[in-house]
């Protein structure tokens, strides 16, 4: 395994430091681990081609975990970075990734205290494979080199050999953003993760991410409709759902006056039997079926909340000892 690298300090550290810090303010996969990554807010890291084996690392900050016993490093690039890439094998292609790697004397065999980004240069093979990383390490990129490229035939095409593996990571109870991969595990029960259409919530129990589902707002009542003068309101009761912009209802009238016989067709004179309060309306017009438990019609209920009567069954009567019912479900405005 090759490597070639451009050097760059730890947040907050200079050469003259013995080690770097490992504070990590960041999100725990163990109690004493931390869910290393990408910090985000803007495009940290951003890869650039920068000529034909150039590419251009821009600035950023991450968190690299170490063991156990390291803890974690809190690593800033504050200005663009520039890595050189060997030519390609002559008969296989291989992968590359770049990274960004500390360095501790105290816990590894290079004898310095620092961290850099750096090509880890993969295998040429038939079916080429990302390579392992050095401990300490965080994939950001990995680059796919073809066999024989070079400068002198054009270098690597950046369109189509990038492949972006930067993952992020927040502080304890911020909202992972969407990155490279989506199958790990959460840290912590009730941690939460954006997997680029919906939000996630880490079930430990289950062992699973679930989609979070908010809490959902509910309203009830059971006033605010107004009776016409042919029917008396025995009951109503409605429930909406804001976020989900659903309403129903169920209504118990009956009717004043003579009894109405229907003739065998079933058409009737058009009734209001009232009007549903403002807010509880559909968004558009519905009809409906309602009942005496002897006989049965239908209504329309408009956008503007009335609700009238039209027909009821053949060679049936309306009589006003006999409660008409009547519910629906339908989308608010």
């Amino acid at each position: 395994m090759t490597v070639r690298s451009a050097w760059l300090l730890p947040q907050g550290q200079t050469r003259e430091d013995t080690r770097l810090a490992p504070v990590s303010p960041v999100t725990h996969e163990s109690p004493i681990r931390v869910r290393d990554g990408v910090l985000p807010g803007g495009a940290p890291f951003a890869a650039t081609g920068a000529g034909a084996m150039q590419l251009q690392i821009g600035a950023g900050r991450a968190y690299v975990q170490g063991t156990d016993a390291q803890g974690a490093y809190p690593i800033a690039n504050d200005a663009p970075i520039t890595l050189t890439f060997t030519d390609g094998d002559a008969q296989f292609g291989r992968i590359d990734a770049v990274v960004v790697r500390v360095l501790d004397a105290l816990f590894d065999e290079e004898g310095q205290n620092l961290a850099r980004i750096e090509i880890v240069e993969g295998e040429p093979d038939a079916t080429p494979t990302a390579p392992t990383l050095p401990p300490a390490s965080l994939r950001l990129w990995d680059v796919a080199v073809p066999a024989g490229t070079s400068a002198g035939v054009g270098g690597i095409n950046w369109a189509s050999a990038l492949a972006d593996r930067r993952r992020y990571t927040t502080a304890a109870g911020g909202i992972i953003p969407r990155g490279w991969g989506l199958g790990f595990d959460g840290s912590y029960d009730g941690q939460y993760r954006d997997n680029g259409s919906v939000l996630e919530r880490w079930s430990a129990p289950a062992g699973e991410w679930q989609t979070y589902r908010a809490p959902r707002r509910t309203e009830s009542t059971t006033t605010g409709f107004v009776v016409s003068s042919g029917y008396t309101l025995t009951s109503f009761t409605a429930r909406r759902n804001p976020d989900a912009g659903l309403c129903s209802f169920y209504l118990d009238v009956s009717r004043k006056g003579a009894q109405l016989d229907v003739s065998a067709p079933g058409n009737i004179n058009d009734e209001t039997v009232g009007t549903l309060p403002s807010g509880w309306r559909p968004i558009i017009d519905a009809d409906l079926s309602v009942s005496d438990g002897y006989g049965e019609g239908t209504a329309r209920l408009t956008t503007s909340g009335v609700l009238t009567l039209r027909t009821w069954s053949g060679n049936g009567s309306l009589r006003n000892d006999r409660s008409i019912k009547a519910s629906a479900t339908f989308m608010l405005p």
